[in-house]
C-alpha cells in the first residue's frame, strides 16, 4: 500500500485505481482471446449426441 501513495499522490486516485483493476483482469482477457482464437477449431470437432429415439423402460 505504501508503494500505491506516490503514485495516488501523482496521478490521482481514480487513475491508479483504474491502472490496478485493468493489471487484475489482464489474465482473463488472456483466456477470453485465446477462447475466441480457438473457437474455430473447437467448432470443427465432431460432438457426441446423444440418441434420443430409445424408449425408456420404466
Amino acid at each position: 500500500m505504501e508503494q500505491l501513495l506516490p503514485f495516488i499522490q501523482d496521478y490521482g486516485f481514480p487513475v491508479v485505481v483504474t491502472f490496478y483493476l485493468l493489471h487484475r483482469i489482464e489474465v482473463k482477457l488472456d483466456t477470453l482471446n485465446q477462447s475466441i482464437l480457438t473457437l474455430p477449431e473447437r467448432m470443427a470437432e465432431p460432438t457426441h449426441v446423444p440418441n434420443t429415439n430409445t424408449k425408456k423402460t420404466v
